[in-house]
């Protein structure tokens, strides 16, 4: 990063551009290899669908806002940026290369790993795509079956690897670009997304284990698996959290505002985890009289969708070829992954224990609490990748088992005349899933509902 763009060197400044949503994170590393959060603002974006700019104008203007309140927070300026990339236009592929050495008994070094690296981003791609990232997977020496993760220190006179490969669009590239330099910010970096919300989120022992990262946004879903310490696989899914938000709007006729606030305060993911059934009463616009609807049919047109959505990502799942190999199972992250149940839901389709992914604390220094949220995973993510650029040689703080609780950053405003919640008693969801019921045909089938 070109310091002299910044009139504060050590602030590093993560922005994530979403659907829904701008944020920004700043932060500063620390000698010990902590990086300590200074301040954050998060902003309204209408200008983002599916990842992709659609309004250069409302972008900016929203990444602008962002900007200001993380400047308030942290009472510096701030100038200088890392931007995060995903999107419905971020795609990837496997490819294979070989390179001959002159001399089979001189070691393999880290320069021979880089010229195959350098060898993948000048193959052929379709046109106005751009490679992002090139992982390296397994390397083969000679004619060895065995692969090996790090064949540093080997010799041979045939190196072969299999690469992981990030593309992305180079037309929403540059309309991303526009949207922040027109915010007056200059950009000192890009960092893939999936990556770095894994950063914040999985463990050690997770990503060496297989693990699939199921970060829900507003306008996709992305998809990543983790294997032996490295991603093995990334995909996208066309589907996001603001597709249950249109569903509800369409089935209970009421306006995106107050459908979106039925998702977050009386939705869940499960209908039949639905006990009480109460009845939510919507208000009226401009006099007119209130609606209402029950919790559990609610429910179920959300419920509906997600099963969809997890229909997308077990395909994604399978495509990968990774199925059978997940043995730290699902993380669930991003705004969607506050969904309530949603990792019930997640746990019956796929047949994978299901956690809810928050930026890991011990990664953290002064994390504020309702920072602690899977919607800001990534912002949090895309600042620990951001100061590995500008601080490489800092060391790592080592992980620590450490529990950690959802914090609702924004709660929802109640809607007028609805019935406080009150707490349940366990559903059908969570007695199936402990063993007690043993009848799996025709569960999710909708059913006539006796207290609605």
């Amino acid at each position: 990063m070109d310091t002299s763009l910044n009139p504060n060197p050590e602030l590093v400044v993560a922005l994530n551009v979403g659907s829904n949503k701008v944020s920004a994170f700043a932060g500063k590393k620390n000698l010990l290899g902590k990086v300590e959060l200074l301040g954050y603002g998060v902003a309204p974006c209408e200008g983002v669908n599916r990842g992709i700019v659609s309004n250069i104008d409302k972008t900016s203007k929203a990444i602008c806002d962002a900007i200001d309140l993380a400047e308030k927070r942290c009472k510096l300026e701030i100038n200088t940026v890392f931007v995060g990339i995903a999107g419905e236009h971020v795609k990837s592929l496997h490819h294979q290369g070989v390179m001959y050495r002159d001399n089979p008994k001189v070691e393999i070094s880290q320069e021979d790993i880089d010229i195959l690296i350098q060898n993948m981003h000048k193959i052929a791609l379709p046109h106005g795509d751009k490679i992002l990232h090139v992982v390296p997977q397994e390397f083969y020496i000679d004619n060895q079956k065995e692969g090996y993760l790090d064949p540093i220190g080997m010799s041979g006179s045939r190196l072969e690897s299999n690469f992981h490969i990030i593309t992305a669009n180079t037309e929403a590239l540059d309309n991303l670009v526009r949207a922040v330099e027109k915010a007056q910010l200059q950009i000192a970096g890009f960092v893939l997304e999936p990556t770095a919300t894994a950063e914040a989120v999985l463990s050690k022992d997770e990503k060496e284990g297989g693990v699939v990262l199921i970060d829900i946004g507003g306008g996709t879903t992305e998809v990543s698996i983790y294997a032996d310490g490295i991603v093995r696989y990334t995909g996208v899914v066309p589907l996001g959290s603001n597709v249950i938000t249109k569903d509800i709007k369409a089935g209970c006729s009421v306006i995106h505002e107050q459908a979106e606030k039925l998702k977050l305060r009386f939705g869940s993911a499960v209908a039949d985890e639905i006990v009480d059934n109460r009845i939510i009463t919507i208000p009226g616009l401009m006099g007119r009289e209130p609606k209402e609807i029950s919790e559990k049919n609610l429910s179920r047109i959300i419920q509906s969708r997600v099963e969809e959505l997890f229909e997308y990502i077990m395909w994604e799942i399978r495509r990968s070829g990774f199925e059978n190999k997940l043995i730290a199972g699902m993380v669930l992250t991003g705004g969607g992954s506050k969904l309530k149940d949603i990792e019930l839901l997640a746990e019956f389709q796929t047949g994978l224990s299901t956690r809810i992914g928050l930026p890991l604390e011990q990664k953290i220094a002064h994390m504020d609490a309702d920072a602690l949220n899977p919607a800001y995973a990534t912002g949090i993510g895309i600042l620990l990748e951001s100061m590995k650029k500008v601080t490489p040689g800092l060391p790592d703080i080592p992980e620590t088992k450490k529990q950690i609780h959802i914090m609702n950053l924004d709660p929802e405003d109640e809607l007028e005349g609805a019935v406080p919640e009150v707490e349940k008693s366990p559903g059908l969801f969570k007695k199936l899933k402990d063993g007690v019921y043993e009848g799996f045909t025709g569960f999710f089938r909708p059913g006539a509902d006796s207290e609605f």
